[in-house]
């Protein structure tokens, strides 16, 4: 019967969790129907259904996280389903050659056993080759690692590189977190660490319950917000900043020319587009031509290296009702400030909207953070893991200044904070801080004359 698989939502996702079932069981569903939506660290997306028949079962329930190409529902194909050469092709949704692979294992057991033939001029062997057929499809068959297990993205991979059953470890970390060396013991057959010892109170059945890691009890108005799936992808995706050496770089930089030149076009600029020129699209027109200069910055640290990337893909961080996502400008060194500014305000409508396409969210190669409307003046940012630096741009603020090349006079001048987290395996802080200063350089350089379009 034709299943239904997770798909693939956006660069970088291996799983999704499952938000809200559009259709029951029973019901009949048409190729491109909303099937059910699917939550990730990045987007919230309706999967379409790949075929037309009866929903016949649904194999994972709503807020349950499942890997990429894991069954989801089964679908009864009618009388008016896709043709027969088309359910391997539209299963995962996404016509990638990754998601085409699972079907070519199901075809070599079938090729394999014509060497049986073989063996048929010696009465005694034709058992032998009987148990050799699976052996060969035994090391294609990917280590599922349950993502309900606790333990860092590091780990994971290694655990799915020594293609260790982590289900069966009891994890020696904090928590019962599952450490390197437990899967590395439990690859070469080593006795497991002892896992820490769990606190037995004597008096556990009268003792008051409990809010969890510091066993605080739970008191009178006290209340529980359970996460949300999209709150469980985020926590997922940021715990991959744990394995990121981050530093750190802050500089001020004087706002006073771009606050002159967009008082001066703004009026104009709303009328004839229907949209006021925001502070961001000149933030990120910077950093766009600092990136030119910085190819460095403008890229994806991965297991193979440092991949410096050629279109520069600016992420825009958009907070929304229930989290935040990261949007992608793609290809924002063709776009003017005009380009830059329709597509932040396209993207953060449609985040905020939920509308966003599993392809907004890839492909960024750098993020520009707005931090600034909530008050911030200095914020510490997460990596967009794998690309390798985000920037800050923080709070305006008018203030009292030395202008030193007017001879040391004070003016109030319009200044803001800008800060950069960079991987230093990809970077370190001196390019950090000649981009900062290239940023800075173009913001200071606007004028009037600046072009919009």
């Amino acid at each position: 019967m034709p299943q239904v698989t997770m798909p693939q939502l956006g660069e970088g996702v291996e799983e999704g969790t499952i938000g809200k079932w559009l259709k029951g069981v029973g019901d009949h569903v048409r190729i491109g129907d909303p099937l059910v939506e699917v939550v990730t660290d990045k987007v919230n997306a309706e999967v379409p259904s790949p075929f037309e028949g009866t929903l016949t079962g649904i194999l994972v329930a709503e807020g349950d996280t499942v890997a990429n190409d894991a069954p989801i529902a089964e679908v009864e194909a009618g009388d008016v389903a896709a043709s027969p050469e088309a359910p391997t092709e539209q299963m995962t949704l996404e016509p990638e050659p990754e998601a085409a692979a699972p079907a070519e294992p199901e075809s070599e057991p079938e090729s394999e056993p014509e060497p049986a033939p073989e063996p048929e001029a010696p009465a005694p062997e034709p058992e032998v080759p009987a148990p050799t057929p699976p052996v060969p499809a035994t090391p294609a068959a990917p280590v599922v690692v349950p993502t309900n297990i606790r333990m860092t993205p590091a780990v994971r991979r290694l655990a799915r590189d020594l293609r260790v059953d982590v289900s069966a470890i009891a994890g020696s970390g904090i928590g019962g977190r599952i450490t390197r060396d437990d899967v590395e013991r439990a690859a070469s057959g080593a006795a497991p660490a002892p896992a820490p010892a769990a606190p037995t109170p004597a008096s556990a059945p009268a003792g008051p319950a409990t809010t969890g890691l510091d066993d605080s009890p739970v008191k009178e108005g006290d209340s529980l917000k359970k996460l949300s799936p999209m709150r469980k992808a985020i926590v997922k995706h940021m715990e991959r900043f744990l394995d990121v050496p981050a530093a750190y770089i802050t500089v001020e930089v004087d706002m006073t020319p771009v606050v002159k030149a967009r008082t001066a076009v703004n009026a104009d600029y709303k009328s004839r587009e229907g949209m006021s020129m925001s502070y961001v699209a000149y933030m990120t027109k910077a950093c766009v031509e600092a990136l030119r200069k910085h190819p460095d910055i403008n890229a994806h640290w991965t297991d193979e290296g440092h991949w410096r990337r050629k279109a520069i893909n600016i992420g825009i961080a958009v907070a929304v009702a229930d989290g935040l996502v990261v949007p992608v400008v793609k290809n924002a060194e063709s776009l003017s400030l005009h380009g830059l500014n329709a597509a932040i305000n396209d993207l953060a409508k449609r985040a905020r909207n939920k509308k966003l396409r599993p392809e907004d969210l890839e492909g960024g190669t750098f993020t520009v953070d707005n931090t600034g409307w909530t008050g911030s003046v200095l914020t510490l940012p997460i990596i967009n893991v794998p690309e390798v630096a985000i920037i800050t741009m923080e709070k305006i603020v008018k203030r009292p200044v030395v202008l030193e090349d007017q001879g040391d006079a004070i003016a109030v001048r319009s200044m803001m904070n800008m800060c950069i987290a960079i991987d230093h395996r990809a970077t370190d802080g001196a390019q950090a801080g000649a981009f900062l200063q290239d940023v800075a350089a173009w913001l200071g350089s606007v004028d009037a004359n600046t072009p919009i379009w």
